[in-house]
């Protein structure tokens, strides 16, 4: 039975099993480039890896399960072989799920939040495995045609606490549970702004570890003038630290090194700020 508190460390590295993901599209396309790939990944501190095989960007059209599952079964196989990290397979199906589940993947990473498949919940529950509900307005082909919002942060904190209540309902453990406020699907550059600003009221409103998932996207680059999403991997280590530092469980990057010093500082920092505390307190 998977449980987050037996996870190792922050950082979940991505391994992209497309031709269109926004930042490393069909790279690692190839299952061997994609093992590979992951392989480095975990050697450089990934606690988890997220093997996706239909891309989420804005604007990307779907696939079918066939399609999903021929791309990420040779990969999480390979890479179950080869190290020994939680995988993570980021789908929406129930098939691809059950799939992945049976090559060694422990966990289900669902933009969706069980709402594009009815018996995504049920999958996930009866194999023991691990959670994350992300929220997301609208479909990724559509979602940042107009997103409009009344109250971001509350109207996130709503749908996720309902989203995981069905996750309880439908038998998921408790601890395996996490949720993800979406930033960059179906938001505008001010509601990712405001998420990220009040991660402590989603912590608060959700009572479960939460992922923060920043990489490379298109708000940052619009903050920095950075055009190439591979060259905003700076402007995502600023909200990694942010994240972290105001209790985000975990952060979902392409660049795992980066994000694994920076929690590494900032887990010396804050032994240090206690070990002053209680010697402070003991005089």
């Amino acid at each position: 039975m998977f449980r987050w508190a037996t996870i190792a460390g922050p950082v979940m590295g991505v391994v992209n099993v497309t031709p269109d993901s926004f930042s490393d599209g069909g790279q690692f396309l190839a299952p061997g480039a994609a093992i590979a790939h992951g392989i480095a990944l975990a050697g450089a501190g990934a606690a988890v890896l997220d093997i996706g095989g239909e891309s989420t960007r804005p604007g990307a059209e779907p696939v079918d399960a066939r399609t999903e599952i021929e791309r990420v079964i040779p990969v999480i196989e390979g890479l179950r072989a080869s190290i020994d990290i939680p995988i993570s397979v980021d789908t929406t199906k129930s098939q691809v799920a059950v799939r992945a589940i049976d090559a060694g993947a422990t966990i289900v990473n669902d933009v969706s939040a069980g709402t594009m498949d009815s018996d995504m919940l049920a999958v996930v529950a009866a194999a023991g495995a691990g959670y994350i509900a992300m929220h997301m307005q609208g479909a990724p082909r559509l979602m940042q045609a107009d997103p409009q919002y009344h109250d971001v942060v509350g109207e996130v904190v709503a749908f996720l606490a309902t989203r995981l209540d069905a996750a309880r309902g439908a038998g998921i453990a408790e601890d395996a549970l996490m949720a993800d406020p979406g930033i960059g699907f179906g938001k505008t550059i001010e509601h990712n702004l405001a998420l990220l600003a009040n991660l402590d009221e989603l912590i608060a409103g959700l009572g479960v570890p939460l992922l923060v998932g920043t990489s490379r996207k298109s708000f940052l680059g619009r903050i920095t003038g950075v055009e190439a999403p591979e060259a905003r991997d700076d402007a995502t280590l600023a909200t990694v630290m942010w994240a972290l530092e105001r209790g985000a469980a975990m952060v979902r990057v392409h660049d795992v090194q980066g994000s694994v010093q920076v929690a590494a500082v900032l887990g010396a920092l804050a032994r240090a700020t206690v070990a002053r505390r209680e010697a402070v307190q003991a005089k």
